[in-house]
This record gives C-alpha cells, sequence and structure tokens, in this order.
C-alpha cells in the first residue's frame, strides 16, 4: 500500500506540474499558485530556520484557511505558556497560505507542505526539527507521519473526524489505522468520531471540544471595522453571504439578493477568481461594487452588494450582519457556520452537513436553518426579515451556545504539556 501511495503522490504531483505548465504564469489559478509555491521551497525553509537551531519548535499544518482558524487558538495558547518557543505552519492549499503569509498573527515561520515523499518527509523535519508536530481534522499524510513517529516526535491530531464510510473501516485501510497510531494523542470534537476511533481500537483519543470556537469567540471579541464597510452599512441591516463559490449558492443568494432590492447584501466569495467574480457580479441586478474599488467616500446610493474580494476577513465581516448564509453546504465541504453564530446571526446552509455535529445542534437549538433550494431560502429570510423578537431570541440562543462550547484550547495544550513534560514559561 505504501508503494502505491508513494507511486500515486508522484504521479499526482508530475499531473499538477503539467496541466499548470499550460496555464500563464502570471495566472490567478489554484493550480497555477500551487506550483509557484513550491518552487525552491526545501531551500528556502532551511534558509529560514537554519539560524534558530536551538530555539523549541512547534509544527501546525493545516490543509487551508477553515483548518487554520483550528490552530490558530492554539498556537496562541502555546506562545503566551511558553514564551519564545517558535510555531511553524503549513498549507497544503493555496487559500490559506496566501492569507496567513499576509497576515501571520501568532505564527513565526509559514511555508507550503512539501510533497508527501519519503525524502521530503525527511528533509522538511531535518530542516524544521520540531518538538511536537500538530496536524488537524483529516490530515494523514502518511510520509511525514511516519517519519515524525519513527524520531519519536509527538504529533497530534485536533478535531479529528472520523465516519463510519471513512477508509479506516475498509477492507484496504489497514496503512490508514496504523497512520492512527503514529498520533500521541487524537483530540475530537465530536462523540461520533470517539467512537468510531474506539472501535478501531484506537485508545489514545478525548473528547475535547472544538477549538472553533475559541477562534471566532477571540475574533469577535476583538477590535475591528473596516472604514469602507462602515459606509456600505452605515447602520442598516445587512445580510452576509460568506463562503460562497459553489453554483447554486451562488444562484440562491444572487436570487435572494434581487427579489429584496431593499436590504444591503455583503457576497464575500470562496474563490475570488476574476472569473468567479465577474460571474458573481454579473447575477447581481440591483447593483454592485467590489471592496477594492470601493473608499469610504464612494456613493452607494445606487449599490445593493458589496463583493469582497480578498481572503481572510470573513470572521470579521459577520459582525456587520444581521442575517447570514453559509457556503459549501452543497458540497460535503461546509464552511464555519460559527463564525456568524458569535455574532448572534440566524444562519442558513446547504444540506450537506454529514461531516460536522455543530449544524445539526444549531438546527436544534433554532438558530441555523438547513435549506435545499431557493424556496427554502427565500421563506427561511422572510420568516426573519421583520420579525425583531424572533431575532432577539435566536441571538440569545447563539450566545449561550458558545459559551457553553468555549475552553477546547486550554484542555488540548494542557494536554501536550503533559507530554513534552515542559513547565510553563
Amino acid at each position: 500500500m505504501s508503494k502505491l501511495y508513494d507511486a500515486g503522490l508522484k504521479s499526482a504531483a508530475r499531473l499538477t506540474a503539467m496541466t499548470a505548465g499550460h496555464l500563464p504564469e502570471n495566472s490567478s489559478s489554484k493550480m497555477v499558485r500551487f506550483i509557484r509555491g513550491r518552487r525552491n521551497l526545501l531551500a528556502r525553509v532551511r534558509s529560514e530556520l537554519g539560524g534558530d537551531s536551538h530555539v523549541p519548535t512547534i509544527w501546525v499544518h493545516a490543509s487551508s484557511l477553515g483548518e487554520y482558524a483550528i490552530a490558530r487558538p492554539i498556537i496562541s495558547e502555546l506562545k503566551r505558556r511558553h514564551n519564545g518557543c517558535r510555531v511553524v505552519v503549513t498549507f497544503f492549499s493555496p487559500s490559506g497560505y496566501e492569507s496567513v503569509i499576509r497576515n501571520p498573527g501568532p505564527a513565526d515561520h509559514v511555508f507550503y507542505l512539501p510533497w508527501d515523499t519519503p525524502r521530503n518527509a525527511r528533509d522538511f523535519i531535518d530542516a524544521v526539527r520540531p518538538e511536537a508536530a500538530l496536524f488537524m481534522v483529516s490530515e494523514y499524510w502518511h510520509n511525514y507521519l511516519n517519519e515524525l513517529h519513527r524520531r519519536g516526535i509527538p504529533t497530534y491530531l485536533i478535531s479529528a473526524l472520523i465516519r463510519e464510510d471513512s477508509a479506516f473501516f475498509k477492507w484496504y485501510g489497514g496503512d490508514y489505522r496504523r497512520d492512527l497510531e503514529c498520533y500521541k494523542h487524537i483530540f475530537t470534537a465530536d462523540m461520533t468520531s470517539l467512537e468510531n476511533l474506539h472501535r478501531l481500537g484506537n485508545n489514545r483519543a478525548a473528547l475535547c471540544g472544538d477549538p472553533l470556537f475559541d477562534n471566532a469567540a477571540s475574533i469577535a471579541a476583538a477590535r475591528w471595522s473596516h472604514p469602507v464597510l462602515d459606509s456600505f452599512c452605515g447602520g442598516k441591516r445587512v445580510f452576509i453571504a460568506g463562503s460562497v463559490s459553489d453554483r447554486r449558492d451562488l444562484a440562491m443568494t444572487t436570487h435572494l439578493a434581487d427579489d429584496n432590492p431593499d436590504t444591503r447584501f455583503i457576497f464575500v466569495p470562496h474563490d475570488i477568481s476574476d472569473r468567479n467574480l465577474r460571474s458573481l457580479s454579473e447575477n447581481l441586478a440591483n447593483g454592485s461594487l467590489r471592496l477594492s474599488e470601493c473608499t469610504p467616500e464612494t456613493d452607494f446610493g445606487g449599490v445593493q452588494s458589496l463583493v469582497v474580494d480578498h481572503v481572510g476577513d470573513l470572521p470579521r465581516i459577520y459582525r456587520y450582519g444581521t442575517w447570514a448564509y453559509v457556503g459549501g453546504g452543497f458540497t460535503p465541504y461546509l464552511h464555519s457556520v460559527i463564525e456568524p453564530t458569535v455574532y448572534g446571526l440566524p444562519i442558513s446552509f446547504g444540506p450537506r452537513i454529514e461531516r460536522k455535529s455543530t449544524p445539526l445542534r444549531m438546527i436544534e437549538l433554532g438558530i441555523g436553518t438547513k435549506v435545499e433550494n431557493y424556496e427554502e431560502l427565500r421563506d427561511w429570510f422572510a420568516g426573519l426579515r421583520d420579525n425583531m423578537p424572533e431575532l432577539e431570541r435566536v441571538r440569545t440562543a447563539a450566545s449561550r451556545y458558545v459559551q457553553e462550547n468555549v475552553g477546547a484550547t486550554a484542555e488540548i495544550v494542557s494536554r501536550m504539556e503533559k507530554d513534552l513534560d515542559r513547565k510553563p514559561g
């Protein structure tokens, strides 16, 4: 299986490079950015980290920006408790890397993750020299995990998602099950994942909640404003369409905007390529502008919708909203429903919520609503648009739900400290 994995990964790397080679060098395509960002990657890692050979280092890997939201509060807490430690963050996707490299926050160094080959794993870990490694949600890079395990470096899986239909339970899942054994400890955010790990015979797992609540609550509590958004919103009630990119997300939310010309909309697409931004604007009948085109002095009199054409600020932008739709729910990858919830917004999302327990709980509490088509989205919004008592009920219920779920970060870091046998600084 390992040989097949390595061969498959090499083929994927070659195919990606060949495909990107047919696109212009200055293309905004994710594939071109993916390839361009990995050029001379290991040399850059060695150059950037080589001078700090004695600095205690933690390596944190997140697939994308969404997974980094889980890691961010853990990084902050580790650095708070261990003043002087260095955190190296890696990403697989361009969206996560490009956003965090512009605003690294608590991360000391940010890189792409080299392709998961045996040699890359050895060379990268030689360059980083981590005392511990953290992976988010469902990251099972076979060669990296085995090299970390071989060297005795404590490795953790945070907010693990273990589903019954995953490869772990298949006849061919032996290597995947062995990869789980490389983790010193696995932290799950839901009981189903914990029970599935126990079914697999893994006794190094614990239910610790979801650090996304800590991250979102921290962002919401921090002062932040944007002068253009201040001008556009102007005290009006605003609908936020967050992380929309799937064609059904876009069709439904733009239709809702067209049917409600007296309501202002902020669209935050997940894909900010020129092609996607043009398509979004073309579907908005009542006037739209891109955020980058505007100043606080822009006349928004004939503009219903503002399109945010940069990545990274959505968790802060939700504070301008009264209602929200969260994208990704027509794919297996619904985006964060916690980010708008910390502001007390009622939210709606598509039907593919089987991967996460949070949207199910929000439905039970009457905070979130699953919609399968435009008619359901329209009816949900119509029932809330002018219903101030219901908006207040949602706000109160959302606040209570968030307060009940913060605190996972401290529990995870405390467990790591026991394993690392380190005293807080």
